[in-house]
């Protein structure tokens, strides 16, 4: 049977059935008599509700129930309960208004009565005995609409005499903050030798998961509970919370069952959507179960997004290019309902990245518009943070006559200095970034740029290098649990709170038992996602998985180890000191006695010998809450050519090195980075949640007008690993996942701004898309001088 151990690459065990059509997803699940659920949404976003008449469609054959708003306040059904936490929760730098009085939150009814806030709002749901019957009544609502002035934009939002979203929130502001030392910082400005600026907006995209979201529910009259299966990275006892406060009953009256596989996350499916409820609801309302799968249009339309950031940034510099103070103004567009202030958190308190910055102020404002919600999307707040950092210094690198590594280089926080407390408080662990930086820039031969510049120059390119470095600080929820039972048929079985949606859990979870336990890797199952089993965990999001993962199943481990050695020393009539645990055994020292794992399992369950407390099944548990901070790092370079003619970018070469403290699989970590170098490089070059300023319609909700990279959009990557214990985590692990994202943004960008520098191209905005980077070049050449 394989071994593995952490540190190695072993295969995932998830792939087998995924490539060869296994998988099993929410939309595969065969529940019989299911009906199902289609939503009226809104075609207006922003519009007052004036009347609703859903007769016809109810008189329609095949339909079971509409539902309505009036409905679900009849129902009594709650709002649904946004976890937007306040400045005294979390391990983030605290963010408070500026008069001290705390964030506003909105409500978020499941189906509103007054009006809806966004185009693709849920108004009305309509179940019926097929999804078409469903689909035909839907058409016959009728809704009386009084549209109103809308606003997408957060610039838009905060202007004089805009539209207001909330009477209870004043000017369209949900969080006004600041951080850092205004008068230190202002007094740093005044005395330096450059300034450089850089005003820029960070646009909006969407998670564009592979599988769109879907519920199934039902409802058991005999034992009043709900059983609701769901696709979503949340964690089923998270989900389970929220939807019991929404239903009204107890959370023990809802069972929350993710399906073994779910399409992809990257943390927009991780809030509470209003179709999980009302699906559920509905389940009860007919007495059947009943069924809704987003399809992909109403997916661009409703899903929660990500990013959408407008910031004005600027740094101050000596005339040797060591940087003073930073300031920013970072303004959040957070969408029409509050849901998420996290990555406006974030990114606000990682701005200075890995330099040594000694002061810093930053004012941190969040804005509704009539979009939908942002809430946290892959290294949430940390790729805006970077990209601005990383802008800046290539702007600073030309702008005032610096080498862009050397400048880097100069600016960096070296090892020794470490923990190092950055301006705004947030402490970072322990690391080598000087190292890591070095090891890309080896990796991408960033010598030999100038011969392959001259190369691509003769084929009609202008070629373009760029190198960034990041920081992450990565956190979730803290409470974490693992239950692990040794099986006397040669199992052990490992049920954990985390949520996988794709990253190998099965995997590296059995990995880490395996080289605990001393157990082969095979024997190892891993369950998750059902609150029948899952007693506590909060999901899969900021990279918390491994990280708070590790230390429960370790504490867990030790039970089983402890309890093993009890009863072997009991059964090999040996003193308990004497006996001694290693590589799945427990044996007597100076001898060659010695029982395994399973054996002792197997005599632990049909004892009656042995004391009460060591009788029965060989398990061990641990619940744990870890509050506090993890700081994964890297550097990526990016190399891309340009066509002149075209505006068409190239990236013929990408490098990325990350480092994660300690790789329990180092080929999943490099399929993580490969996954996250796309999704920066498609924000960077071509994706954008693109709304129309006038109506607020969504102008990209289908991939006609969305854009993904594809494989030949992409080079192979080359990625490497770090490995850097975390002094902030008892086992050294760092998070892994999101690395790749993080960097890419900045680099990408400044790449492309280099390849175009020589023509007097100062900044493009993302995404660089062929019209704007042909324009950009255009209008150089028109300026330029005679």
């Amino acid at each position: 049977m394989q071994q593995a151990g952490i540190g190695d690459a072993v295969r995932r065990k998830e792939d087998e059935r995924l490539i060869s059509g296994r998988g099993s997803y929410a939309d595969d699940l065969p529940i019989e008599g299911v009906a199902r659920a289609v939503v009226v949404r809104s075609p207006h976003a922003h519009a007052h509700i004036r009347s609703i008449d859903v007769e016809a469609a109810r008189q329609h054959p095949g339909v079971l129930a509409v539902i309505t708003g009036a409905d679900v306040a009849r129902a009594g059904l709650k709002p649904i309960p946004h976890a937007v936490g306040s400045s005294h929760q979390g391990s983030d730098v605290p963010l408070r208004n500026r008069d001290g009085s705390e964030r506003l939150a909105t409500e978020q009814l499941l189906l509103p009565t007054d009006r809806a806030r966004f185009a693709g709002e849920a108004i009305v749901v309509v179940i019926g005995e097929t999804l078409a019957a469903a689909r035909d009544a839907a058409d016959l609502v009728e809704i009386t609409w009084e549209p109103l002035p809308a606003i997408t934009l957060a610039a838009q939002a905060v202007s004089a005499g805009a539209p207001q979203l909330w009477e209870h929130v004043p000017g369209n502001v949900a969080l006004d903050a600041e951080i850092g030392d205004a008068r230190a910082t202002d007094a740093a400005f005044a005395k330096a030798a450059h300034r450089v600026r850089l005003e820029t907006r960070i646009q909006r995209v969407t998670g564009v998961h592979l599988e769109p979201r879907a519920v199934i529910a039902s409802y058991d009259p005999t034992t009043d509970r709900y059983t609701v299966h769901v696709t979503h990275g949340l964690g089923v006892v998270q989900q389970a919370t929220e939807l019991a406060a929404i239903l009204g009953v107890e959370r023990s009256q809802v069972r929350v069952i993710a399906p073994r596989d779910v399409g992809g996350n990257f943390g927009t499916r991780n809030a509470t959507h209003p179709d999980f409820a009302l699906v559920a609801y509905a389940a009860r309302l007919i007495g059947r179960p009943v069924k809704y799968v987003a399809d992909r249009n109403e997916a661009f339309m409703s899903d929660y997004q990500g990013r959408d950031l407008t910031v004005a940034a600027e740094i101050a510099l000596d005339a040797k290019g060591t940087i003073l103070a930073m300031r920013s103004d970072n303004l959040s567009n957070i969408g029409a309902h509050a849901a998420s202030f996290v990555p406006l958190n974030k990114g606000v308190q990682l701005m200075t990245s890995l330099y040594a910055v000694p002061t810093a102020h930053y004012r941190a404002r969040a804005a509704l518009t009539n979009t939908p919600s942002t809430i946290p999307y892959r290294s949430a707040g940390r790729p805006e943070a970077m990209y601005v950092i990383e802008r800046l210094m290539d702007l600073a690198a030309a702008q005032c006559g610096f080498d862009r590594v050397k400048l880097r280089r100069r600016n960096m926080i070296p090892a020794k200095a470490l923990p190092w407390r950055n301006p705004v408080g947030v402490t970072y662990d322990s690391g080598e970034y000087e190292k890591v930086m070095d090891r890309a820039l080896e990796l991408a031969d960033w010598a030999g740029f100038p011969l392959r510049r001259k190369a691509a120059k003769a084929r009609g390119k202008l070629a373009g290098i760029a190198v960034a470095n990041y920081i992450e600080g990565t956190s979730g929820v803290p409470r974490e649990r693992a239950d692990l039972t040794v099986l006397a048929d040669g199992h052990v079985d490992l049920v954990i709170g985390t949520q996988a949606t794709g990253q190998g859990h099965e995997t590296a979870f059995s990995q880490i038992v395996a080289e605990w336990l001393g157990v082969p890797f095979g024997t190892v199952n891993v369950r998750a996602g059902d609150t029948d089993f899952v007693k506590a965990g909060g999901g899969s999001h900021s990279g918390r998985s491994v990280r708070f993962g590790s230390i429960v199943i370790r504490a867990a481990a030790d039970e089983v180890i402890r309890k093993a050695c009890e009863i072997a020393a009991l059964l090999l009539q040996a003193p308990a000191g004497k006996v001694r645990f290693a590589d799945g055994r427990c044996s007597v020292e100076g001898t060659d006695q010695a029982l395994d794992l399973f054996e002792i399992a197997a005599t632990a369950a049909k004892s009656n010998d042995l004391p009460e407390n060591l009788r029965g099944p060989l398990t061990g548990s641990c619940e744990k809450v870890t509050p506090g901070l993890c700081f994964p790092y890297g550097t990526c370079v990016c190399e891309v050519e340009v066509d002149p003619d075209t505006g068409d970018v190239a990236i013929v070469r990408y490098t990325s090195v990350d480092d994660v403290g300690r790789a329990v699989n180092p080929m999943i970590l490099h399929g993580q980075a490969h996954g996250g170098i796309a999704q920066g490089v498609g924000q960077a070059l071509m994706e954008e949640c693109w709304y129309d300023r006038d109506s607020g319609q969504m102008m990209s909700a289908s991939f006609m007008d969305y854009a993904v990279p594809r494989a030949d959009d992409l080079p192979s990557f080359v990625t490497d690993i770090s490995e850097v214990p975390a002094s902030s985590h008892p086992l050294g692990f760092r998070s892994g996942g999101e690395g790749g994202t993080t960097p890419a943004l900045g680099v990408v960008i400044n790449s492309i701004v280099d390849a175009l520098r020589h023509l007097g191209v100062r900044h493009i905005e993302m995404p660089a898309t062929p019209a704007k980077v042909w324009q950009a070049i255009q209008d150089a050449r028109e300026t330029a001088p005679t």
